[in-house]
């Protein structure tokens, strides 16, 4: 049998390409299409409307029935004014780690999953391994929203989906979604000495940020709860605030950015929509006697919803027994796994390395954590080749 690439090799690969959201990953996605091809195996790009970036879709194993999808994002959050040990884009194997933009979240999961490939097909699968790789995850879930609905037009979908996202190799069976929105404040300028005549848009921001103070307190008392998760409550907050020239003109223009993180159970757009209301029936009326051109407008960011599977999910039990773990766990950081399960492919997250790690400077995994991530993937195969 020929040799092929370790999984520490096609990571120090992939570390090697700097798929820093804004930048893109074509480059990437190239390589692993190529990778896959030499192995004799189609891949499906899936691009964004620029073609600056693309999702890849690629199976393993009989075509004509649903199988396991191994799910990762490709793109990483930037290493700008992060103090870094050494080059972030370029594999550094320390004290039984590897360290690297990445290691952690998420290409030693994708390199793991390539690795394998060779013996997925060696295999002889009687259940199909798919491969789904993303874009544009770190700012949204924005690209695998374009593969999930190509694949709505596929004759055969994958059954279950593995998101390996950094848990330390425990199966996650939940985690809290996100709608994050901005405010644009219109007020009226003037002379701070004649303030009745302005609208200070500065102040009626911080009017709409100490209501989402409040509503983040509300939260925090009277829930819902679940324990599962750290915090066990949806959590409101403000990110960004921005307004004003000088200190002595009424401002006329501020911005505020904000976010819902909510548990499963939670409607985030009921949680929006109480702000709203205060805006529209408090604040605006009082801005507009004074100016018609006065007032809110709101502008959504990004979403995504949560995951919420049950630990009685013949798809979770599954993956217990792939990691080799007792116990699952929630999280309150969102992946790719809610889109997934709202398309109808239970999901559940779990790979190799530690969230405490990821976006970091100097950036790592542990040796174990990688061995135990291909420990996952032989059991896959004894189970998928039965």
């Amino acid at each position: 049998m020929p040799s092929h690439p370790s999984s520490r090799d096609l990571l120090q690969a992939l570390i090697g390409f700097p798929t820093v959201s804004r930048d893109g990953n074509l480059a990437l996605i190239h390589f692993i299409r190529d990778y896959l091809a030499d192995l004799g195996v189609e891949s499906l790009l899936v691009p964004d409307e620029t073609g600056a970036k693309a999702n890849l879709y690629a199976t393993i194993g009989p075509a004509d029935r649903p199988g396991i999808c191994l799910s990762g994002h490709t793109d990483v959050v930037p290493v700008a004014d992060q103090d870094w040990s050494h080059d972030p884009f370029e594999l550094v194997e320390r004290d039984g780690r590897l360290y690297g933009r990445g290691t952690a979240d998420m290409k030693g999961f994708v390199a793991i999953a390539l690795a394998w490939a060779p013996r997925f097909l060696a295999a002889n699968l009687t259940t199909p391994v798919h491969f789904a790789f993303s874009y544009d995850e770190e700012v949204g879930c924005i690209g695998v929203r374009g593969l999930l609905k190509r694949l709505e037009g596929l004759p055969v979908r994958p059954k279950a989906c593995v998101v390996g996202e950094p848990t330390s190799m425990t199966p996650v069976i939940a985690h809290k979604g996100k709608l994050s929105m901005r405010a644009h404040v219109h007020g009226l300028e003037g002379h701070s000495s004649l303030t009745q005549h302005g609208v200070n848009a500065v102040e009626y921001a911080a009017e709409m940020v100490a209501f989402l103070r409040a509503q983040a307190r509300e939260k925090r008392e009277t829930g819902p709860f679940d324990d599962g998760f750290d915090p066990p409550y949806t959590t409101v907050h403000t990110g960004t605030f921005a307004g004003g020239t000088a200190l002595n003109i009424i401002p006329n223009k501020a911005a505020v950015e904000f976010e819902f993180r909510h548990l499963p159970v939670d409607d985030p757009r009921a949680l929006f929509g109480r702000v709203e209301r205060f805006v529209r029936d408090e604040l605006e009326p009082e801005m507009k006697a004074v100016a018609a051109s006065a007032g809110f407008d709101f502008e959504e960011i990004t979403s995504f919803p949560g995951l919420a599977m049950q630990e009685t999910d013949p798809e979770v039990a599954l993956v217990k027994t792939l990691s080799g773990a007792n116990a699952t766990g929630k999280v309150a950081f969102g992946t790719e796994a809610g889109l997934f399960q709202q398309a109808g492919i239970p999901t559940v997250v779990c790979g190799p390395g530690s969230i405490e790690q990821a976006h970091k400077p100097d950036e790592w995994i542990s040796l174990d954590q990688m061995r135990r991530g291909e420990r996952f993937m032989d059991r896959l195969i004894e189970r998928l080749a039965a």
